[in-house]
């Protein structure tokens, strides 16, 4: 480069600089780019040894490109400098505009420092303006600033260059050339980075565009061939819950071919006694047990489980369904559950069921004033309102089936009052021990088999009849009143006295009834204690030879 001295420069080294620029912007790489920074400064600017330090993302600058000398390119290419110690330096020396001039007799002091560096050997200079082989010369690289963000933006990197050719400190025109320059070789690297990320994002969005379809793909595959049924809904607006789409497995479940399936939603296939398990079944993540109708019109047992699907772009969420056949496991646990709840040879209700089913319709209503009041006392109001409904319930676990409960009520005295009540008939049967003991316990199975029977036989749909044990029985019969319940007492007995064929022979029984009546505020084993004492206050009161039918 044209020493300051001189008034004019050369056209050759504008064109040479113009050339440079224009590689800068072309290189295809942010390497390339920085390498060609690099030996743009060496090739049109005349300066023997150029550097690139380059910021990284965290504030450190590193050796990014090096060109002039390959020993000085292998050692400290790719070495770190802190950016403490390069604020450091481009806050010292002498500041030509933009750049920062070092000169050696206060660059000693640099010596120590991290930053990576060379040395070029020669002679001390005989001059003032001649170039010590200490001096430094470095060309801040910023972003372009922002609309009224000040004259520079970000600092992305430091050019550094050693030795001018012509063995002098650049003048005017020198300095002004290095700092256009610098400029422009901010703007090649910015837009470079640009370029990078830009590449990289395309291949990224590439990567998920085949990710997605490939997912696309595999939840197709899993959809249409699982084993278990699966089907997409509509999820939200008039048509929520709408099946869009089923796979074979959910169709051969049902018995319904797709194109049927896409008219329904779940809501109209759902058994009606399981339409509320439906509807408390949350879309997002619920679970639930129940039946849905084939096209046979039998139903089948099923799992059924919500999950919430939406589109990559955050469009229309569905809901997706997946319906697993629980039949076989289903009808196991009413088994087991029928097992043990009923008796295993009459097939009743056992006594476990029946006092739950007793103490389902009892609470814990006090029936006396002096209950009332130690409530009342207890808790600070009252415990129950005018009509007899509980106000306070101390345990949820206890009182929260009785919302809106509606007392079980008796018949007072011994008259009929018109009070209709919960009849509770304790029967035991009168002569059942004699034919175990002379026909032994087969016989007396079956006796017992058919007394079950005619007394099922003998009550309206909707009443219980249970086997305690051995030979003795009790009916619960709701909405009757004390004549009611004699009248079945009566009927009941007439049944059970009439001729049992076993193995050919005819055996008869008598059978003792005791009426108890249920009220809240008393407890299951209460209330057949109660009917079982009349049992035997009426048994001890008919002569031993009416006790039974012969």
């Amino acid at each position: 480069m044209e020493a300051e001295s001189e008034p004019y420069v050369r056209l050759a080294s504008l064109r040479q600089l113009h050339q440079v620029m224009a590689d800068m912007n072309t290189a295809r790489s942010l390497a390339d780019t920085l390498q060609t920074v690099a030996e743009g400064v060496v090739q049109a600017l005349g300066y023997e040894l150029a550097c690139v330090n380059l910021v990284r993302p965290d504030g450190d600058l590193v050796v990014a490109a090096f060109a002039g000398n390959s020993a000085a390119e292998a050692l400290i290419t790719g070495r770190v400098g802190s950016r403490e110690s390069w604020e450091r330096r481009l806050g010292m020396g002498e500041h030509w505009d933009d750049l920062v001039f070092i000169p050696h007799t206060e660059g000693w002091v640099l010596d120590d420092d991290d930053v990576p560096q060379w040395y070029t050997d020669g002679p001390a200079p005989r001059f003032e303006d001649e170039w010590h082989p200490s001096d430094r010369l470095f060309a801040p690289m910023y972003t372009p600033a922002a609309p009224g963000g000040g004259s520079c933006g970000e600092l992305i990197g430091v050019l550094s260059v050693d030795r001018p050719r012509n063995g002098r400190r650049p003048g005017a025109w020198g300095r002004e050339a290095l700092q256009m320059y610098a400029f422009q070789a901010a703007i090649a690297i910015s837009n470079a980075r640009l370029r990078a990320n830009m590449q990289r994002a395309l291949v990224r969005l590439e990567r998920e565009q085949q990710a997605l379809r490939a997912s696309e793909e595999s939840f197709r595959q899993a959809f249409e061939y699982a084993p278990s049924g699966m089907a997409i809904a509509e999820m939200g607006g008039d048509q929520h819950g709408r099946i869009l789409r089923t796979n074979d497995a959910l169709c051969r479940l049902l018995g319904r071919p797709a194109s049927a399936m896409r008219r329904y939603s779940f809501s109209d296939l759902v058994h009606p006694e399981d339409i509320g398990t439906l509807l408390r079944t949350s879309a997002e993540g619920g679970r639930a047990e129940l039946r849905l109708g084939r096209r046979d019109g039998t139903y089948v047992w099923v799992s059924l489980r919500n999950s919430v699907v939406a589109d990559a772009a955050d469009g229309p969420r569905f809901l997706l369904t997946h319906v697993e056949d629980i039949e076989e496991r289903k009808r196991r646990e009413l088994q087991l559950a029928h097992r043990a709840s009923h008796d295993s040879l009459t097939g009743l209700p056992n006594s476990a069921e029946l006092r739950s089913r007793l103490s389902s319709r009892l609470c814990r209503r006090a029936t006396h004033t002096g209950e009332l009041e130690s409530i009342d006392a207890a808790y600070g109001h009252p415990a129950f309102d005018a009509n007899g409904f509980d106000t306070y319930r101390p345990g949820a676990e206890a009182f929260d089936a009785y919302d809106h409960h509606v007392h079980t009520v008796a018949p007072e005295g011994d008259f009929d009052d018109g009070t209709k009540g919960l009849a509770v008939l304790f029967c035991d049967l009168d002569g059942f021990k004699s034919i175990n003991d002379r026909f032994g316990h087969n016989a007396g199975d079956a006796v017992l088999i058919e007394v079950a029977r005619r007394l099922s036989r003998g009550v309206r749909d909707g009443d219980t009849v249970a086997r305690l044990g051995g030979d003795e029985f009790v009916v619960l019969a709701d909405g009757l009143g004390r004549a009611d319940a004699e009248d079945l007492a009566v009927r009941l007995r007439n049944e059970i006295i009439q001729p049992i064929r076993v193995d050919g022979r005819a055996m008869r029984v008598g059978a003792s009834f005791g009426i108890g009546w249920a009220h809240c505020g008393m407890t299951a084993d209460e209330v057949l204690k109660s009917a079982d004492e009349r049992m035997y206050v009426e048994k001890r009161s008919r002569p031993k030879q009416h006790r039974r039918a012969g």
